[in-house]
């Protein structure tokens, strides 16, 4: 039977309580568990594409996955990890932000609506800005305990491409500290509990 909604749990009473203090059933705390695990999971994908970070990106993956990031990519999860590179190699900067997300969980499997902005800083000059915004429709599978991505289609709602005003952005930063597409990027060095490479 499919997991019901975390606001709407089931309830035992408590009978260590002198109340009965009403408390969640096993199974809504299970369900608690998966959508946090499903949400930090789509969180490390955009944090893997974004630094770069490759042996991070294939975990999100089962190794009999789809991704369906068309026209320009449709094949295996691991074959995406490997093309990835190819295609952010020419921008200076990507940023993916996971707007919202909604899951819906049934035992080990489950979908995913993620409502995504995707912003491109392209090297060449003149320098532009593609920001896509778009939905990732996504299935996922528990196995051995561990949440990966089985499917994964984008879909792009709009977008918008824009100059890049460097001066401007030079005049705003002044003296921050600055991004960087790889393991060079301040979330290394000033953040210590985060390593490449691990979920």
């Amino acid at each position: 039977m499919r997991s019901r909604s975390i606001w709407v749990v089931p309830i035992t009473k408590n009978s260590t309580s002198k109340e009965s203090v009403p408390m969640p059933s096993a199974e809504a705390l299970q369900l608690v568990l998966d959508k946090m695990a499903l949400h930090e999971l789509v969180q490390n994908y955009c944090r893997a594409v974004d630094r770069r970070d490759y042996a991070l990106l294939e975990s999100v993956y089962h190794p009999d996955s789809i991704d369906d990031h068309s026209p320009m990519f449709k094949g295996s999860g691991p074959e995406f990890v490997r093309w990835v590179p190819s295609s952010v190699e020419r921008f200076e900067l990507t940023q993916h932000v996971i707007a919202s997300a909604s899951f819906v969980v049934d035992g080990t499997i489950a979908e995913g609506e993620c409502h995504i902005v995707a912003y491109h800083l392209r090297k060449q000059e003149p320098q532009r800005e593609t920001i896509a915004h778009g939905r990732y429709l996504d299935r996922y599978e528990k196995r051995d305990g561990v949440w990966r991505i089985l499917y994964r289609k984008i879909i792009y709602d709009w977008s918008e491409v824009r100059p890049y005003d460097k001066e401007l952005f030079a005049k705003i930063s002044r003296g921050s500290t600055k991004a960087s597409p790889d393991e060079n990027d301040p979330l290394y060095t000033e953040l210590k509990l985060f390593k490449r490479g691990v979920r």
